[in-house]
Parts: C-alpha cells; sequence; structure tokens
C-alpha cells in the first residue's frame, strides 16, 4: 500500500508539473494596463545648462505570445499612446513641453515551471527590443517653438507573474526596463537647435489578464 501510494503520488506530481509547463504552438493575448515611469533624472540639454523632466503616464495595453518551444515564447507588446509632460528648467526659468510615444517592445520570454510555489505562481522572464516613436511635439516657449524628439532603439528586460485562476487564465503582474533614449532639437528664429539627449530609460510597471488557446 505504501509503494502504491507513493507511485500515485508521484504520478500526480509530475502531471501537475507538465501540466503546467507551456507547450510550444500555444497562442496567448494579454489585456491590461501599464505604466510608463521615467527615471527621476532624465539627463540635461544645451550643454548643461537645462534640466529636463519627464512625467509617468498610463494607458491601456494589448500583448500577444506565440510559444517556439515548449515554456519560451516571443510575445510583442502593444499601447495606446503615452501621453508626457515635460518640464525644462534653466535657472529660475522653466517652460513646459509635452509629447505622445508608443513603444512596441518585441521579447523572447522564458516562462519557469516545476517549482512548488503558491498558487502555483508562474514566474518568467525575458529580452528583447524596444522601438519607441515620438509624435505630437509641443513646447509652450516664446523663444522656440516646434519641439522635435527622434525614435529611439534600445534593449528591453521584462519580469512577471503569471497567478493561474483557471487551466487557461491567468492574472499578470510583470516589470519591464526598456533603455529609451531620444534626441531633442527645437526651432529659434527659424534656426534648427540640437539641444541634447533627453535619457527617459522608464521602468514599465503593469497588470494583465492573460488566455492562452
Amino acid at each position: 500500500m505504501k509503494l502504491q501510494s507513493l507511485v500515485l503520488a508521484t504520478a500526480a506530481a509530475l502531471t501537475m508539473t507538465t501540466a503546467f509547463a507551456v507547450p510550444a504552438g500555444t497562442w496567448s493575448v494579454a489585456a491590461g494596463a501599464h505604466m510608463v515611469d521615467p527615471k527621476s533624472n532624465n539627463g540635461t540639454l544645451a550643454d548643461g545648462t537645462i534640466g529636463v523632466d519627464v512625467d509617468s503616464d498610463i494607458q491601456p495595453t494589448v500583448s500577444g505570445e506565440y510559444f517556439v518551444a515548449n515554456n519560451i515564447g516571443i510575445e510583442l507588446l502593444a499601447a495606446t499612446p503615452f501621453h508626457h509632460d515635460i518640464t525644462l528648467t534653466a535657472g529660475d526659468t522653466t517652460i513646459d513641453a509635452k509629447t505622445q510615444h508608443l513603444p512596441p517592445t518585441l521579447s523572447v520570454q522564458y516562462h519557469f515551471d516545476g517549482y512548488n510555489m503558491p498558487m502555483n505562481v508562474k514566474p518568467f522572464v525575458g529580452v528583447g527590443v524596444n522601438y519607441t516613436t515620438f509624435f505630437k511635439e509641443k513646447i509652450y516657449s516664446d523663444a522656440f517653438e516646434n519641439l522635435k524628439l527622434d525614435d529611439s532603439v534600445g534593449v528591453a528586460g521584462h519580469i512577471g507573474l503569471d497567478i493561474p485562476f483557471a487551466p487557461t487564465e491567468y492574472f499578470r503582474i510583470d516589470a519591464r526596463y526598456m533603455d529609451i533614449k531620444t534626441d531633442a532639437s527645437v526651432e529659434s528664429n527659424g534656426n534648427t537647435v540640437e539641444l541634447g539627449e533627453v535619457d527617459i530609460s522608464p521602468w514599465v510597471y503593469g497588470v494583465a489578464f492573460v488566455k492562452q488557446f
């Protein structure tokens, strides 16, 4: 009886571990919201004479992931445009600006299994590339006009937890680091003035509902 019980318990454990793995060929779709939280020091412009501060924003996001091998997926993240207020400070003078951006991110991810974690929580990690395009830039100044922020390409890291509440449905919490740096320029008296690099490099925190197919 002891041997039979041990065999049954081992078989059950193996079945749970196998079921918890995500097999190759699986698709998943996630819908949620993320906050882009730029680093606290976004650099200086014009040879260090202008300080830059970029604020945070939250927007709806969606992602799709295809598993090319067991537990290994390729994910594409998309979102509605993020809106950021920008504060430029030169001595006692403050200039307000703003921009919108889209940060599609492609990642290769590994989803862990076989761990005796509470509630069968499934951690994952990923690394990939982020492309950020800026648009609708505005600057509110009598001296400058036509703010321009160049598009950015950089690495992106991803960590998260999937918490199952049904066999193919999960609640996800995650965090990403995105290397986002953009060259800024303005126009003054009809001439283009190159200001320098704005280092946004945010952490991006999110929650989502995930469905596997």
